[in-house]
């Protein structure tokens, strides 16, 4: 992988990156080792995964904890977040990745429970741990960020609408996050080639991400989408606290 950050711009720091035993998670993990942090790897179901990403991070010289939770469990996520304050005692970056919701076997109501209410869990628990200076990174889609001007596919609006959801409750945290000196950034892309979310996308609406990429231009791919996640942690937080990745001309703004 190219280096994304300037080496060292992270030494001394510790990210968690949730849901990041593969994909954006894991890239972005990566980045943020490559860059000098000691990691976090949070995983929900893919531990063997997870436990080579966290060998391959040691072998440059990074401390890598590796973290199962159920991050629609409150008690999972505690735990969670005990591991990192016994191992580190901090936290300097959160990027908050996970999401789901197109899953088949699932209630009804769990996009909503684990991109809404677990991503403002996860914050609140991780809360203590952060301090002056600290950065939080909400990853969100293009479809789910302008659900409420734009319509999506009907097959992902629920988890469109639960992620929009999560995002607003997320933003009313920003002013007391910014009373602590905690950056909070919403990094939003289009569909991501390569991705779980795309990949059940297809299935559903055959020729989606195609009609989609000739639309766009371009899509990114996994790597180049956690490289943006990955700045967005770095680079300074934007007067809207978002930033919008790829081609946004077939969306409408609020």
């Amino acid at each position: 992988m190219t280096q994304v950050l300037p080496a060292g711009s992270l030494d001394g720091k510790v990210a968690l990156v949730t849901g990041s035993s593969r994909g954006i998670g894991a890239d972005t993990v990566r980045y943020f080792a490559e860059a000098g942090a000691d990691v976090v790897i949070n995983f929900r179901n893919k531990a063997p995964r997870a436990e080579k990403l966290a060998t391959e991070l040691r072998a440059l010289g990074r401390r890598a904890l590796v973290v199962g939770a159920d991050l629609t469990d409150p008690a999972s996520v505690s735990s969670m977040f005990d591991r990192v304050r016994e191992e580190f005692g901090r936290l300097d970056v959160l990027v908050l990745n996970a999401s789901g919701g197109m899953e088949s076997g699932m209630a009804e109501d769990y996009a909503l429970k684990l991109n809404r209410d677990a991503q403002v869990n996860v914050l609140q628990t991780a809360e203590p741990l952060l301090g002056d200076g600290a950065r939080v990174v909400f990853v969100t889609s293009h479809q789910a960020h302008f659900i409420r001007t734009t319509p999506t596919m009907p097959e992902y609006e629920p988890v469109a609408r639960s992620k929009r959801a999560g995002e607003d409750a997320l933003r009313e945290l920003i002013p007391g996050l910014a009373e602590k000196g905690i950056g909070f950034t919403v990094v939003s892309g289009d569909m991501i080639e390569g991705t779980i979310t795309a990949t059940l996308l297809e299935r559903a609406n055959p020729g989606a991400i195609a009609g989609r990429r000739e639309s766009a231009g371009k899509l990114y791919n996994v790597s180049e989408f956690a490289a943006e996640v990955a700045k967005a942690a770095v680079e300074p937080v934007p007067a809207d606290n978002t930033r919008l990745i790829g081609d946004t001309s077939d969306f409408a703004a609020e």
